[in-house]
């Protein structure tokens, strides 16, 4: 299915919008026209694609808030089984229910709201404006989207934090729950929600803005024929592969970080700064591939998921973006 995926090793995912604004217009000035803008292109789709709703309404948000449980929920769960084992709360299966609950407020928060904000801050920078700032778009939209996400999560994560940190303190997060409140009040729940934000929010950006970009890439340069010729099993292909490469990056931008909350874990009275010296930049480097292969599978299986759902659920799902007609005018590249 794929031709080369050499020009992926050239292709810098953040380009400038006028540095890409001038390799696009060179490039149309030798190819036929494009096809219409998203929104118009699933305005005229609509009636051969039969959708079974309109792309950015409600039921259109609720149903990728679905896939986004489903996508977390299901690829978390088969590793939980090691924070279980962290947490001591393996011998009771309810324990599965509750954290599995966790990872699906995650997904519907992180999927569904990624979905809003992507289609709020296209419609406020402009049709031309969205086109041209689309990584920048999708940043702002994926660290939007995690930053109540995080807000959702934080008093699961309190939790489970106190699970594990403190023996014999609750077994259950339903006993810790109501046993912290009562100690500390609302805020025991969201004294850590500052350092979550600090450690998903870059995660999450690199994830969605890397994905985006590396579909678009992949059609435009690797798949040999046009997405609106691929078959829906092509297309899933196309997505797990960008999601792969985008679970790739995430690892490498997380594993810093990761090396060193591990360490911490294991060592008490030590500072992130003075860990971070001892291991040098060699050190945290350690166990990347692994890393890698686990985060990029993961990243993955999640695309993956979350894009079965709205073929399965028949959602809109706009092509890869392209340079809007009013903008190919002002450039000159119509005829």
């Amino acid at each position: 299915m794929f031709s080369s995926i050499a020009p992926l090793a050239r292709l810098n995912p953040f380009y400038a919008p006028h540095f890409q604004l001038v390799q696009d217009g060179l490039r149309k000035r030798t190819e036929p026209a494009e096809a219409p803008s998203t929104r118009r292109s699933l305005a005229a789709a609509s009636a051969a694609e039969d959708y079974s709703c309109e792309y950015g309404s409600l039921k259109f948000y609720a149903l990728c808030g679905f896939g986004g449980v489903l996508s977390c929920g299901l690829t978390h769960t088969a590793v939980v089984p090691l924070d279980l084992v962290k947490c001591r709360m393996q011998v009771d299966p309810q324990k599965y229910k509750s954290i599995f609950n966790g990872f699906s407020v995650t997904g519907l928060c992180k999927f569904g709201f990624y979905e809003v904000f992507k289609i709020l801050y296209g419609n406020m920078l402009g049709e031309e404006n969205a086109y041209l700032w689309r990584t920048s778009l999708y940043l702002a939209a994926s660290a939007s989207a995690e930053f109540f996400a995080d807000i959702a999560l934080a008093p699961m994560e309190a939790a489970k934090v106190r699970i594990q940190t403190q023996p014999g303190y609750a077994n259950t997060l339903r006993q810790a729950v109501p046993k912290m409140f009562g100690e500390e009040g609302i805020w025991a729940f969201y004294k850590g929600v500052a350092p979550l934000w600090m450690r998903q929010i870059p995660y999450t950006m690199m994830k969605f803005a890397c994905f985006e970009r590396t579909v678009e890439a992949l059609y435009k340069y690797v798949v040999p024929k046009p997405r609106s010729e691929c078959s829906k099993g092509e297309q899933l292909v196309v997505t797990f592969v960008a999601g792969y490469i985008a679970g790739v990056f995430c690892a490498i931008v997380s594993h810093p970080a990761d090396s060193v909350v591990s360490v911490l874990n294991k060592e008490k009275g030590s500072s992130a700064s003075q860990v971070l010296m001892r291991l040098g930049f060699k050190g945290v480097w350690k166990g990347l591939f692994a890393r890698i292969i686990m985060i990029g599978t993961l990243t993955a299986l999640q695309w993956f998921i979350y894009d079965s759902v709205k073929v399965y659920f028949r959602l809109p799902r706009p092509p890869p973006p392209e340079m809007p007609e009013s903008l190919k005018k002002k450039l000159g590249l119509t005829q």
